[in-house]
């Protein structure tokens, strides 16, 4: 079948036409941006939206690809907030039209009721769009654009669309554990209540709960989750355009008390982190007019005290999506701030600030190479190349300042722009919200763009786009089987999986905040290493599940999973079994210390992990002579004499491996160790 491609101009060119009014004058349309003036046209025979309410007028538009290719027409664009679009996708000819699809609503910008959709477009077949009047006759813009077709069989998951019957309402989304027993629940938040969907085991049907609430500051903008007080029970912060609101749990999560701020917060994206590394969650909210403010929490449910400054100081504001992400791996989170803003306003360059581990924070855009201008609202960071440090793909919600931008890590505190030949250069899609999962568990991170694709990461810095029925909302495990799913309004999307294997980790902190939420997981076999960092608010709007989430492809076994908490505590799990959910509370599995006592002597292996080498450090009439490394499922990886107290590891592959010392007397001594990249 042949593919579609598209020259990046044709596409993101804006077209300031006047759509005809008639089928007959259908204006011809290609990939681009357009701008519908106002519905003053005739109406088209038949509403394929399906409302029976009168239709009275329609502006038309032609459309017919030189190519097969998946096509999507969405209204759902930024220029477009508060409007209430609907339109239909017909075929034939004007005197004999069949509805191939109709659009009402959907969309994820503002209240949801702009619309957006996808179809597959057959090369010379004639489509025919109208705009109705159904809602409104006022002007807006649409956008449509085209991507290759992925031949039959070659996605490596597919989702199914199943409606959750009991929303209704103008609500709010995210996808977390909302009674405390781990599973992924739905949280949707109305003016006057939030109404819960439990996930049950076993898969079971959701049991419901509609829980009345006094909400001064609906989450507009933005939703996260954290547990405050520590009670077993997450609560809430919704950012709103006033202000945010807090929503504090009861003792067993039946009803929430609302707690407000006094100062005026044009909220953007919200977080909970623990930012002075107290064991207490606090609370993060980008500041859209002014510097970024933040609530320092002391474990009580109302006791959160004011800051202004510090992280993000641009007295424009501009900030937009915050993600907390330890870039340099150094133990602490540090801050990446997403900015948009129009015009030539230094409030658009994005920003980066280093934690330094003292409760103070520096500006490194500059130095990493991370200050850009790209009109943003989120960014998606993961390990993309699997080589033990965070990447991240910058994308664009306007393509006034460039696209979007794939950094790499390079490890030393600075990033190298890889976009030209990733795939993502090739991507026209525009959207606020970017999100990074594993979706088809082959063990790479992929990518959500707003386009209706999943970017699939071949492992190489490289994405290959394949098609999705769905837009970024929150994501979470719905149904416990270890694929994430994505729920989109009424409707989740649930993973249909594949045969790859998986890991799923609950964290329970005991000295650090009770979610864990900092916290780096890293886990270790046959592919080298994988790492994820906990984060309550990634994207622009949603809140995602506090799980940990790793694929693992066709691997069997897992050597080891490595915990580190913000607290600096390790928990560290020789060989788990796969395609199981791990709960590990803070302190259960302690790290080896590599201290072992021998008669009254101790040796000492130290770094652990180490990247190079391993150093020994004994009582000096110990005589060690021989050093063995095992794989963990027994196999003799290197043997060497000592002829010091140095054991060069530089050629091992990342993962966990058994050290045995041999003395002079032929006694041997046994460790675990971790080598890293």
């Amino acid at each position: 079948m042949k593919q579609c491609y598209l020259l990046l101009a044709t596409v993101l060119m804006s077209l300031l036409v006047s759509a005809q009014n008639s089928c007959e004058s259908a204006l011809a349309v290609t990939a681009g941006t357009y701008t519908v003036p106002g519905i003053d046209g005739t109406p088209p025979p038949t509403i394929c939206a399906g409302n029976t309410d009168p239709v009275t007028h329609a502006e038309w538009y032609i459309y017919t690809p030189g190519q097969d290719c998946m096509v999507t027409i969405t209204t759902d664009l930024q220029e477009n907030l508060g409007g209430d679009t609907e339109f239909g996708v017909l075929t034939g000819s004007c005197g004999n039209l069949t509805c191939l699809l109709g659009v009402d609503d959907g969309g994820v910008l503002g209240s949801g009721f702009l619309a957006s959709a996808t179809f597959e477009a057959t090369a010379g077949t004639t489509y025919y769009i109208a705009f109705d009047n159904k809602w409104n006759s006022g002007g807006f813009i649409f956008q449509l654009t085209e991507q290759a077709i992925i031949p039959p069989g070659t996605p490596p998951v597919t989702f199914t669309d199943v409606p959750i019957s009991t929303n209704t309402g103008d609500m709010r989304y995210c996808i977390v554990d909302a009674n405390g027993d781990y599973l992924d629940d739905i949280v949707m938040v109305n003016t006057d209540n939030i109404h819960f969907l439990y996930q049950q085991p076993n898969g079971a049907p959701f049991t419901e709960a509609v829980v009345p609430a006094t909400i001064t500051n609906t989450p507009s903008w933005s939703i996260a989750a954290g547990d405050l007080d520590r009670n077993g029970y997450n609560d809430f912060v919704f950012g709103g355009g006033s202000g945010p609101s807090f929503m504090i749990a009861n003792d067993d999560g039946t009803a929430y008390s609302e707690i407000t701020d006094e100062h005026y917060i044009f909220c953007q994206r919200t977080n909970f982190i623990d930012i002075n590394n107290d064991g207490n969650l606090d609370i993060f909210v980008c500041h859209d007019v002014d510097s970024n403010v933040y609530f320092l929490g002391n474990g009580s449910n109302n006791a959160l005290e004011y800051h202004k400054g510090g992280l993000g100081n641009h007295p424009q504001g501009g900030n937009y999506g915050s993600v907390w992400v330890d870039y340099d791996n150094d133990g602490d989170p540090d801050l990446f701030i997403a900015k948009c803003r129009g015009g030539q306003t230094t409030a658009n360059i994005d920003e980066l600030h280093r934690n330094e581990g003292n409760g103070l924070f520096t500006d490194v855009s500059v130095m990493s190479n991370m200050a850009d201008p790209i009109q943003t609202w989120s960014s998606a960071w993961n390990d993309f190349d699997n080589d033990g440090d965070m990447d991240v793909l910058v994308g664009a919600s306007s393509d006034a300042n460039g696209m979007h931008k794939l950094m790499r890590n390079n490890g030393d505190g600075t990033f190298t722009d890889v976009t030209a030949g990733s795939g993502w250069d090739e991507n026209s899609s525009l959207n606020i919200e970017y999100l990074t999962y594993d979706f088809d568990n082959d063990g790479f991170a992929d990518v959500l763009d707003g386009g209706h694709h999943i970017m699939r990461n071949n492992g190489d810095m490289t994405f290959t786009p394949f098609s999705v029925p769905f837009i970024p909302g929150p994501c979470g495990d719905l149904n416990n089987d270890g694929f994430i799913d994505v729920q989109n309004g009424s409707d989740i999307y649930y993973s249909n999986g594949n045969s790859n294997h998986w890991l799923k980790l609950t964290l329970e902190g005991t000295v650090s905040n009770i979610n864990g939420i900092g916290a780096r997981v890293e886990i270790y076999g046959s592919w080298g290493k994988q790492i994820r960092d906990v984060r309550s608010g990634e994207g622009f709007r949603f809140m995602h599940s506090l799980n940990v989430h790793f694929g693992i492809g066709e691997a069997t076994i897992i050597d080891s999973v490595y915990i580190k908490w913000p607290s600096g505590a390790i928990d560290y799990i020789y060989t788990p079994e796969i395609d199981q959910v791990l709960h590990v509370v803070e302190g259960s599995h302690p790290y080896p210390s590599g201290i072992q006592s021998i008669s009254g002597a101790d040796i000492n292996i130290y770094p652990n992990p180490a990247s190079g080498h391993l150093y020994l450090e004994h009582d000096a009439a110990l005589q060690l002579k021989i050093a063995r490394i095992y794989a963990l499922n027994g196999k003799l990886i290197q043997h060497q004499k000592l002829n010091g107290d140095v054991i060069d590891i530089h050629d091992l592959p990342a993962g966990s491996y058994l050290l045995k010392l041999e003395d002079a007397k032929q006694k041997t001594y046994q460790f675990h160790f971790v080598k890293i990249q």
